[in-house]
């Protein structure tokens, strides 16, 4: 698994990870990369620039004062709670239904719930799409 940091045409910054180089390079392609802020399909790569580790606090992520970090949170917070109030909640069985529904053993629906690294790794080598849910940085207090 690969992590880019990607910006859209109205310079909107996210990360998004992908199962290697050529999985971005694939989708990317396909036109398929979406910004989450304002749904632009004209997303790239951005300049990424290294965490710095600190010996007083640990790693600091460098964009934690980027003046679009508030709306970037809201937007993400808003995309949350439409998932969980439109979507079935699976709890631990999420690999397991996505699976059913790819192969066609359930009808399609939204779903969402917890996986495990190994899991979702998996997932993305059986070629199943999905996205994870993002933690939202008041949710780790």
């Amino acid at each position: 698994m690969i992590q880019y940091s990607l910006i859209c045409d109205a310079k909107h910054s996210f990360d998004a990870w992908f199962k290697s180089s050529d999985a971005y390079d694939e989708q990317a392609g396909r036109g398929i990369l979406i910004c989450p802020v304002c749904n632009s399909s004209r997303v790239e790569k951005a300049v990424m620039a290294p965490a710095v580790a600190r010996t007083d606090q640990g790693r600091v992520p460098l964009s934690a004062n980027h003046p679009e970090r508030a709306k970037m949170i809201a937007a993400l917070r808003a995309m949350r709670e439409k998932v969980t109030a439109e979507a079935d909640y699976v709890g631990p069985r999420f690999a397991e239904e996505a699976r059913k529904m790819h192969w066609g053993e359930a009808d399609p629906h939204a779903i969402y719930g917890e996986a495990t690294q190994e899991e979702a790794a998996a997932l993305v080598e059986d070629g199943i799409e999905f996205l994870p849910l993002p933690a939202l940085p008041d949710e780790h207090n």
